[in-house]
């Protein structure tokens, strides 16, 4: 089944139409996540193609900062060579959480047992009668 779906299905890693498409590119670098990036060819604005290939599921907010910049031509060079060094302060990226286990869930919530915050009185509901 590993052939016939990496034929068919996109979400889940690169085709075999991508891998064919990268054959003659040049890798020029890996990310944090194991995330490849290939350069080749040029667009129809002359500026040369970048591409990446995800290590695992296909996911935008798995590419780090630099790498994103480096994707939409905001920087020339790679990113080790073009930006400053990372800020001791400076987290670590992280892909988007939303439906996980790790998502953010405000007091309130029904996964946090439902009950609010009392109002603290400063709030006055609107009415159309008024």
């Amino acid at each position: 089944m590993g052939m016939l779906k990496s034929i068919f299905t996109w979400w889940e890693g690169a085709t075999i139409g991508t891998t064919l498409a990268l054959r003659g590119r040049k890798k020029v670098g890996t990310d944090s996540f194991g995330n490849v990036y290939y350069e080749g060819g040029s667009d129809t604005n002359g500026q040369p193609r970048r591409w990446v290939i995800y290590a695992g599921n296909n996911d935008a907010s798995l590419v780090p900062p630099e790498w994103f910049s480096w994707l939409h031509h905001q920087i020339d060079g790679l990113p080790s060579e073009a930006l400053p060094p990372v800020r001791t302060w400076e987290k670590p990226p992280e892909g988007n959480h939303t439906g996980t286990p790790l998502a953010w869930r405000p007091p309130g919530a029904l996964d946090q047992g439902g009950q609010r915050i009392r109002a603290t009185g400063d709030y006055e509901a609107w009415s159309p009668d008024a």
